[in-house]
């Protein structure tokens, strides 16, 4: 053995001599990590030392977007924003770039063929269907449309890659948790309630998946406490409520969700990743404006390199650091939270809708009437599925 299939040896990485009509001898390099570091779906790393969370972002007309609202007939119509009559288009000509190192290129191909004969299932709330209908639009166009379809099962969204007997699938549970916001159709975000250690009326129907990535924040913060059901149902007269800062019922569901994941998933054939904080931009003295104003009109993003996250975003940040460092399984975090921040551009807005469609009420405040909360695709979203990408091959 020579001295560098030595070092390759010492590093994990597999060879074999095969020798050819000629005569001669060739080394053909498996590239394969040692066993027991190796995840599913990985085929590589990422440059050491690169957070690839760290960076910023960078105007790309090339490559940007990675797909025409035109070409993805699932988008929902609110997130479909030049559909709905949003006039400008800066904020879809932007890509992530982490310090000193680079992102892989998001490889549909690739991806459908790992998919095959699998499930990847996205969990949570509205913003976690957003980023499901963003990996189905990345996806969907390598499908021919006779090998393709997508069905609407309640509380299943189901996208099937016929060919690959494949699916991509979302599972809305808004609060991962059994709560009275569980029907997709017919909820309210006030008077939210949860059923306290109920993570397996839900987490029954994740078991099996492959790929599963869970996303919940925006439902625990609506109000300062968590409305907290400690027996019983939702429908009974006279409930056994507790009344929690919203900081600890955030922890308490994280912790479920820890827990559930280590007694249902294995970890040598499912990879689980968990989407933090999505930001939203609901007040412009965040980033130096009127606090009168949000997001409406907004058309650029925040370029000051020293903006931050708020204080209590920071806050909640440090409850996701302190429960998943306590896994004792692998589940990758998705830090999409700073980077996002930056983009006060890529939301909704007020183009979530025919804008003719829109009230003589609604036409009058427009201010108050846009959704600073999700986002517009192509656009942000696509960069977590980029970022997904790149930590299920290169992790």
């Amino acid at each position: 053995m020579g001295r560098n299939q030595v070092e390759m040896a010492k590093n994990g990485v597999k060879y074999k001599q095969e020798r050819l009509a000629t005569g001669m001898a060739t080394v053909i390099l498996v590239s394969e990590q040692k066993k027991e570091d190796r995840l599913p779906f990985a085929i590589g790393r990422n440059e050491k030392g690169c957070d690839i969370f760290s960076g910023r972002w960078v105007r790309d007309e090339e490559s940007r977007p990675l797909y025409k609202e035109s070409e993805c007939p699932y988008l929902q119509p609110q997130q479909a924003c030049i559909t709905s009559g949003r006039p400008d288009r800066d904020y879809i000509y932007w890509k992530w770039q982490p310090n000193g190192c680079s992102i892989p290129s998001f490889n549909a191909s690739l991806m459908l063929e790992a998919l095959r004969g699998k499930r990847m299932m996205f969990v949570g709330d509205s913003l976690c269907r957003g980023s499901f209908f963003s990996m189905v639009c990345l996806l969907q166009k390598f499908v021919p449309n006779n090998a393709k379809s997508i069905e609407d099962a309640g509380q299943r969204i189901i996208f099937t890659a016929k060919e690959y007997n494949a699916t991509v699938e979302f599972y809305w549970a808004p609060l991962l948790l059994e709560s009275n916001a569980d029907d997709p159709k017919k909820h309210t975000v006030h008077g939210r309630m949860v059923h306290r250690g109920s993570i397996n009326v839900h987490g029954q129907y994740w078991k099996g998946v492959d790929i599963l990535v869970l996303q919940t924040y925006i439902w625990w913060f609506i109000d300062e406490y968590s409305k907290i059901l400690e027996e019983g149902s939702f429908e009974d007269k006279v409930k056994n409520t507790t009344d929690v800062p919203s900081n600890d019922a955030y922890r308490m569901a994280l912790e479920s969700m820890l827990k559930w994941v280590e007694e249902n998933m294995d970890p040598t054939k499912t990879r689980v990743f968990f989407t933090d904080i999505s930001p939203t931009h609901r007040s412009k003295d965040l980033w130096g404006g009127d606090p009168k104003g949000n997001c409406y009109n907004e058309t650029t993003l925040v370029e000051d390199v020293n903006y931050d996250v708020s204080k209590p975003l920071k806050k909640t940040m440090r409850v996701i650091d302190e429960v998943l460092s306590k896994s004792d399984v692998q589940i990758t975090l998705l830090n999409i939270t700073r980077l996002s921040n930056y983009r006060k551009d890529g939301h909704v807005s007020i183009y979530k809708k025919p804008l003719g469609a829109l009230t003589a009420e609604e036409l009058a405040t427009l201010v108050s009437f846009a959704d600073c909360i999700h986002w517009c695709s192509p656009g942000v979203q696509d960069i977590w599925s980029e970022l997904l990408f790149a930590k299920l091959f290169y992790p």
